[in-house]
């Protein structure tokens, strides 16, 4: 079992950058692929980035790539997800997953996900 965390969310200005953060505990969290991905209301949880394992392998969702950076640091069991230059339409709750399997270009699904934080609101204003 995997326990996650996150935190950073927060009220940002468009244009503002924002860092996220996923504490993972529990059994062997740092051989696990993760991801992070977010909610709008009344929208579906859609993926923004994952990182594999040693963080070889990173994928970005086009909406975000460019603009955020998916980073790990298995010392400190934590995924970091930095954002820069804030849309009022990312606003939404962030979540952060992990994935016993190999990450691969095609698990960017929630279902390929195994474990899940709480969620971290992000609101941007305009």
């Amino acid at each position: 079992q995997v326990q996650l965390v996150e935190s950073g969310g927060g009220l940002v200005q468009a244009g503002d950058s924002l860092r996220l953060s996923c504490a993972a505990s529990g059994r062997a969290s740092s051989s696990h692929a993760m991801g992070w991905f977010r909610q709008a209301p009344g929208k579906d949880r859609e993926f923004v980035a994952a990182i594999s394992r040693g963080s070889f392998n990173i994928y970005y969702a086009k909406s975000t790539k460019g603009r955020s950076t998916i980073s790990r640091d298995n010392t400190k069991n934590t995924v970091y997800l930095q954002m820069n230059s804030q849309k009022p339409e990312d606003t939404a709750v962030y979540y952060c997953a992990a994935r016993r399997a190999r990450l691969t270009a095609q698990a960017m699904a929630p279902d390929e996900y195994d474990y899940w934080g709480q969620g971290t609101q992000v609101t941007v204003s305009s």
